[in-house]
C-alpha cells in the first residue's frame, strides 16, 4: 500500500481485500441468462465459492438482476438492447425476456440470496446505473468491489468503469466471470488492464485474503 498526503493508494488485491471494506457482486446471475452461456455452470460454482467465503469473513454481498420492462415502458434505448440480444430488426417481434414474473428473472437456485444480503433490479448494463448500489456502498463504508457473473463483455466491464468512476476500486474475478463471446471477453480483461483501474484475481486468491486474520499493524 502507497501512501501520500494521509490518503492511502491501493496497488494489489491484497490492499483491498479486507472485509469490512470491501463488497462481492453478483453480476446478473439469472436462470435466462445462465442458461445462455457456455460453461454457466462453472461460474455458478465460482461464485457459489465466492459468496460462501464473503458471509464466512463478513464481506458484503449484493446481487443484480437484469429487469426487462414491458413494452408500454420499453423506450427505444430497450427496444434498441431487445432487438440486438434477440436478433430482430423489428422491434414489433421483439418479447420482453427478464420480466420479474418469469422463472428466468430468477437467480440460479445454487446461489440464492440471504437474507442479509442485496438484491438490485436494472434496466442498464452499469450495475451503478439506476440503482442505490453507490449509496449503499459508501454509506456502508466499502470501498472496493470484487465482481464475479456473467456477462464480461456486456455488463462487466461497464460497471467496473463505472465503479472506477465512483472512486471505487473494481477487482474483477476472472475465473468466476462468464462471458457470452469469449474473444469479446478477453478485449474487455485487455481494455480494463490498459486503463489500469481494475485489479484482477481468481476465487483462490481472493477467498484465501478473506480467510487470513487481520493484519496487526
Amino acid at each position: 500500500m502507497e501512501s501520500i498526503h494521509g490518503l492511502e493508494i491501493p496497488q494489489t488485491v491484497a490492499d483491498v481485500a479486507t472485509p469490512a471494506r470491501m463488497a462481492l457482486l453478483i453480476y446478473d446471475m439469472q436462470v435466462g441468462i445462465v442458461s445462455q452461456v457456455q460453461g454457466g455452470e462453472t461460474i455458478v460454482e465460482g461464485c457459489r465459492q465466492l459468496i460462501a467465503a464473503a458471509r464466512a469473513a463478513g464481506v458484503r454481498v449484493v446481487f443484480t438482476r437484469h429487469m426487462s420492462l414491458s413494452k408500454a415502458w420499453m423506450g427505444a434505448s430497450q427496444y434498441r438492447m431487445a432487438m440486438a440480444w434477440q436478433g430482430k430488426s423489428d422491434p414489433r417481434e421483439i418479447s420482453p425476456w427478464f420480466t420479474p414474473d418469469k422463472p428466468g428473472f430468477q437467480i440460479v437456485p445454487e446461489l440464492a440470496p440471504g437474507a442479509d444480503d442485496a438484491v438490485f433490479d436494472k434496466i442498464t448494463m452499469s450495475a451503478f446505473e439506476g440503482t442505490p448500489l453507490g449509496l449503499a456502498l459508501r454509506d456502508c463504508g466499502v470501498s472496493a468491489l470484487a465482481i464475479a457473473g456473467i456477462a464480461m463483455e456486456v455488463g462487466i466491464e461497464p460497471t467496473a468503469r463505472h465503479a472506477a468512476d465512483l472512486g471505487f476500486v473494481p477487482v474483477i474475478v476472472k475465473d468466476a466471470s462468464g462471458c457470452g463471446d469469449a474473444q469479446a471477453a478477453a478485449r474487455s480483461i485487455e481494455a480494463l488492464g490498459f486503463a489500469g483501474d481494475a485489479l484482477f484475481t481468481d476465487v483462490a486468491a481472493l477467498t484465501d485474503l478473506w480467510r487470513a486474520p487481520p493484519d496487526p499493524g
